[in-house]
């Protein structure tokens, strides 16, 4: 995995604002095999250009922006077997904890789904990964797109056991341990797949902090035993992959909601730290958690490990200043070590295909201006401004 050695390197999480003709073409597959061909063109083609539009943009370590995906998790309820659709049952929205009462009208008006739920799936046979053929055309895409782009490095994202299936139940395995175990099992498959490509395998894990609210309040051993378990389970579907070659994403919901519910980043970051991972992806950058770069302070990142906080956000439209965005990176980097430290977002912009969190010009603006706050970063952390 490349370092800041000689300035602040610069990445992002990884969904990305598909383009209108991209989900056009997965909209008509989904209905009919005749348009595959058409739409692993399409697909083909967009992930080129949003790899050359993240290199004009000054980004360093660069992805697909999860295009050939429909989702940051549930994607891969369509690459294991064991899961069936559940259209007629609605599943509470738990991972968003005391907000979806607590902001009750807000949810009905705005985020409806925290009010009544979502259908989801369910469990009802083994869980195996059948999702070769898929993931492999993902990792041809990408690194065909990287072979003309002038960037430091690739990376494709990946789910986490503790996230996979949140909108899901379990019908089939005798306990607890056996079903994420099996999910773990069967995600191995893909985890190694990216290993094996030569691209940095992220995993993505926004429900292990998104279940503290709700989990505490049963108990807060309660959370410790449910989490302990699914970091188990991640650690072994990582074994044998170098920790040099893995990413680690944990955030706290990129939802448009108000988020005082969210888990204190103090009482989940040792479990984080459990994971092994070269680097780890954790938002700074929202005002709900920009406060949280005081707890470096006092846990210590372990040696050799990198911290990619978020410096800019998906959750505003407003661009950061650069300024601002400098700021925040030589802050941490002063703490860490600035060879400790890469720049990168809260969260995806576009964590399920079809949603916006900006404007795509919005969002490219972030991007732009993380790069060039890293720049500024740069000259300070070096002695060249």
């Amino acid at each position: 995995m490349k370092r800041s050695t000689d300035r602040i390197l610069t990445t992002h999480v990884g969904s990305l604002v598909r383009p209108p003709e991209l989900l056009q073409a997965a909209a008509e597959a989904r209905q009919s095999a005749d348009a595959r061909e058409r739409y692993l063109t399409v697909l083909g083609r967009a992930t080129a250009d949003v790899v050359a539009r993240q290199s004009q943009a000054g980004i360093d370590i660069v992805n697909d922006g999860e295009f050939g995906k429909s989702s940051w998790a549930n994607y891969v309820l369509d690459r294991m077997s064991g899961f069936e659709p559940r259209p007629e049952t609605r599943y509470e929205a738990v991972w968003l904890g005391r907000d979806r009462v607590r902001f009750r009208e807000f949810m009905e008006a705005e985020f409806p789904r925290g009010a009544v739920g979502a259908t989801g799936h369910a469990c009802v046979g083994e869980i195996r990964y059948t999702g070769i053929e898929a993931i492999n055309q993902n990792l041809s895409d990408l690194k065909s797109a990287l072979r003309g782009a002038s960037v430091a490095e690739g990376f494709l994202t990946a789910v986490a056991p503790a996230s996979t299936g949140y909108d899901a139940s379990n019908e089939h395995y005798t306990n607890e341990r056996d079903y994420v175990f099996a999910i773990a099992t069967a995600l191995r498959e893909e985890y190694l797949a990216i290993y094996r490509s030569g691209l940095l395998l992220q995993v993505d894990d926004a429900v292990l902090a998104n279940m503290y609210d709700e989990l505490t309040q049963q108990s807060p051993s309660r959370y410790r035993e449910w989490a302990e378990l699914r970091v188990e389970a991640l650690n072994h579907a990582l074994a044998d992959i170098p920790a040099d070659r893995v990413r680690y994403h944990v955030c706290f919901g990129s939802w448009h909601v108000p988020h005082v519910a969210d888990a204190p980043l103090e009482a989940v970051v040792d479990l984080v730290l459990r994971v092994r991972a070269g680097a780890y992806l954790i938002e700074g950058a929202n005002v709900r958690h920009e406060h949280e770069w005081r707890v470096w302070q006092d846990v210590k990142l372990p040696p050799g490990k990198i911290l990619i906080p978020g410096v800019v956000t998906h959750h505003t439209t407003t661009v950061e200043h650069p300024r601002l965005v400098a700021d925040r990176i030589v802050r941490l980097a002063k703490i860490v070590g600035r060879e400790n430290i890469i720049a990168g977002t809260d969260c995806g912009f576009a964590q399920i295909e079809h949603i916006q969190r900006v404007h795509p010009q919005v969002m490219w603006a972030k991007l732009e201006a993380l790069v060039e706050g890293a720049r500024i970063a740069s000259d300070e952390l070096w002695g060249r401004g």
